[in-house]
């Protein structure tokens, strides 16, 4: 028998970078929260905004997301500590005496931290997704009692396959060539080469995360390494409370803009999956496999592990359906200040897409910003209505295609959970009717307390 997820955390020493991002605090809660015994958490934190990294830190432990762990655990702050740090910076500008303690002390490492703007500029995604990863590994590989190096990437990494096991594939471009190429390159050039080297991956975030594996897999070689792929992450279905979200990037905001009446048409494909996964259930997975790497360490397989967080494989929900629950739940449960009734088709069609967009998106935005203006008040309309178009030009890839993932690795990881390791985790991967209500409504409540 396996000691319990609890037990193997207890005392041990975590290092998180991407704390203050969406998935990094819900891991930081929840490892916190469900792992009482863990002895400290270094959060990897750059100054901003004129806040130092300890200003930034007690802000975001302020949110409504860590009411619960606050209730249960009034000290739990004092187990944070956060560390002044650039992951875009030589060494991560980190000083030599955070340097040395980490080296010391650090027993699982939880890299969460990446850009995951789809449309980042080449040189940034890398220096961000690809570079940090680079430095993070490179800081590992001094660590003395380091047990585990998780790696979270993204479902989409290789989305130029159709089938996508659980494992590392070759690189598009040797990262290392790439890296040195940057450093000489003017920005011109690169954003002139960007199209030829993403090639059929749809930007530049897909493509460094695929880099990003390569790094983690050839850095870490030595390491005792594993790495998530969550498909698209949503809102929190269980815990710390159902619905909870940070920000409405993604389909996220799409749905809030069709609860709203501003969205009344999208580009997608009836037929494809929409493999949406709740933010809760990616973070208990990790946080699983996490377990489950540190007490096989000694025993670990040749190959890193890869587990494909995603939910289209156990019980496919089509976009079609999504269109019909977004309709039918806003109805049943409309927003507040909702500018017209809830009514958002997809369209396949491309011709009816910009037929629908201009009948149902630019004209009555031109409308509404006249009325605006006639009464004295500021227009946004159009302003809202064109960001809108921005985002769903990003996301048409990802609404209009399916990809069939192996997930061969997370069966197996449940299937070694204890009973009362499985009822804390809920790592299942079925999208009911009513997970899917949640996933659409529960968010637009939460925004004024994230």
């Amino acid at each position: 028998m396996m000691v319990s997820i609890p037990e193997y955390y207890e005392g041990k020493n975590v290092l998180l970078t991407g704390a203050t991002g969406f998935m990094g605090k819900v891991l930081l809660e929840k490892l916190l929260r469900s792992c009482p015994k863990v002895k400290t958490v270094y959060v990897l934190v750059r100054h901003k905004a004129g806040k130092n990294s300890q200003e930034r830190v007690e802000e975001m432990i302020s949110c409504k997301l860590f009411d619960r762990l606050r209730d249960e655990q009034p000290e739990f702050n004092e187990k944070i500590i956060a560390v002044a740090s650039d992951l875009t910076e030589v060494d991560m500008a980190l000083s030599e005496e955070d340097k040395e303690n980490l080296i010391n002390c650090t027993n699982i490492i939880f890299h969460c931290a990446a850009t995951v703007r789809f449309n980042e500029i080449l040189r940034d995604a890398v220096q961000l997704n690809v570079i940090a990863t680079q430095q993070l590994l490179f800081l590992a590989q001094k660590m003395k009692n380091l047990d585990v190096f998780i790696h979270v990437s993204t479902a989409f990494a290789y989305c130029n396959r159709k089938h996508i096991e659980e494992v590392v594939y070759p690189p598009p471009v040797d990262p290392k060539k790439l890296i040195d190429s940057l450093e000489w390159m003017d920005d011109s050039l690169v954003n002139d080469i960007t199209p030829k080297l993403i090639g059929d991956r749809p930007n530049t975030y897909t493509y460094t995360k695929a880099l990003a594996e390569y790094i983690v897999q050839l850095e870490g070689a030595k390491l005792n390494v594993a790495i998530i792929r969550p498909s698209i992450v949503g809102a929190s279905w269980k815990e710390p409370f159902p619905g909870w979200i940070d920000n409405f990037n993604g389909p996220s905001g799409l749905f809030i803009a069709a609860g709203k009446g501003i969205l009344r048409t999208m580009r997608a494909s009836n037929n494809a999956v929409a493999d949406l996964i709740p933010v809760d259930v990616v973070i208990n997975a990790t946080i699983a496999a996490a377990w489950y790497s540190g007490v096989n360490r000694y025993n670990r397989p040749r190959n890193i592990m890869v587990y494909n967080c995603t939910t289209g494989g156990t019980n496919p929900f089509h976009w079609g359906e999504v269109e019909s629950y977004i309709n039918l739940t806003f109805k049943r449960n409309p927003l507040e200040q909702a500018i017209r009734r809830p009514n958002v088709k997809l369209q396949s069609n491309p011709l009816k897409h910009h037929y629908w967009t201009t009948v149902g998106h630019i004209l009555p935005a031109l409308l509404y910003d006249v009325v605006l203006r006639l009464t004295g008040q500021k227009p946004w309309m159009m302003k809202t209505i064109t960001r809108l178009h921005k985002a769903m030009m990003l996301l048409e890839y990802f609404t209009s295609n399916s990809w069939d993932w192996n997930t061969d690795n997370v069966n197996m990881l449940m299937s070694q959970l204890s009973p009362e390791d499985k009822k804390a985790s809920y790592i299942c991967f079925c999208l009911s009717n009513d997970l899917l209500t949640v996933l659409l409504t529960c968010q637009a409540f939460q925004r004024k307390n994230s």
